[in-house]
């Protein structure tokens, strides 16, 4: 600890594709922060080159086997060496004032930590559709998710990413906001930056995705909400854990 200003956690499952550029996008960031900034690639289940282009692209690789987005997160925050701590999915990119903007805020004592807003990397009707969901569900909640920044000691204080196997992120935000609250600090979002998010899923699958989903499974959700979650966890397995597109 000491030698890193940051440390970017990216979980990573066979992200050959994304890796590069995701890495990219970090190093061009450090570069205006001007400090040392450590990136971490937790490859977790990886059957392809993810490990290999990571380490050649100058990451830090950590090697994981967990179903579970919160615990791979959570593998790469306990390695971590920086003071402060940003974690981004790999197949997303984050914009070049990122890490400067978050250091600066967390440097004024008033935040706790945070997330940013999130811009998909191209648009049609349905991808603006989600877009607006997110703005208003983000700006209704103030539980900015997509990119999170804190102290890694915070991280630690809240038990690190909530053990959740989806919507770990909104349960995470709601633990940083209380814990920042005792504090009398605040939970923030980036103002000049943001996460640039990959569409690869709606690529893959069309642009009506997660609408079709919810119709669709609609009674797999109702069932979840009830407790029974077995058609839901193969729901999840699905589209995250188990997706390669």
């Amino acid at each position: 600890m000491g030698k890193y200003a940051f440390t970017v956690v990216v979980p990573a499952h066979n992200e050959e594709k994304y890796v590069v550029r995701c890495i990219n996008s970090i190093k061009k960031a450090a570069r205006v922060l001007g400090k040392p900034v450590e990136i971490i690639i937790v490859c977790n289940r990886c059957t392809d080159n993810t490990q290999q282009l990571a380490e050649k692209n100058g990451a830090r690789v950590i090697l994981n086997e967990e179903r579970c987005i919160a615990a791979v997160r959570n593998a790469g925050i306990k390695a971590a060496r920086g003071k402060y701590i940003m974690t981004i999915d790999c197949d997303n990119r984050m914009t070049k004032g990122t890490i400067k903007e978050a250091y600066c805020l967390l440097r004024s004592g008033k935040f706790i930590g945070g997330g940013a807003p999130i811009r998909f990397e191209r648009y049609s009707f349905p991808l603006y559709m989600n877009d607006y969901i997110c703005r208003v569900g983000f700006g209704l909640t103030g539980l900015y998710c997509g990119i999170f920044w804190a102290e890694k000691s915070t991280f630690e204080a809240v038990g690190g990413f909530a053990d959740k196997r989806a919507m770990e992120d909104i349960q995470t935000a709601k633990n940083l906001k209380a814990f920042g609250k005792k504090l009398g600090k605040k939970y923030g979002c980036l103002q000049n930056n943001y996460l640039v998010n990959s569409t690869r899923k709606w690529d893959d699958m069309g642009d009506w995705l997660y609408i079709k989903l919810m119709l669709e499974n609609a009674g797999t959700l109702a069932k979840a909400a009830l407790g029974d979650c077995e058609e839901y966890d193969r729901l999840i397995d699905k589209m995250f854990y188990d997706y390669n597109g």
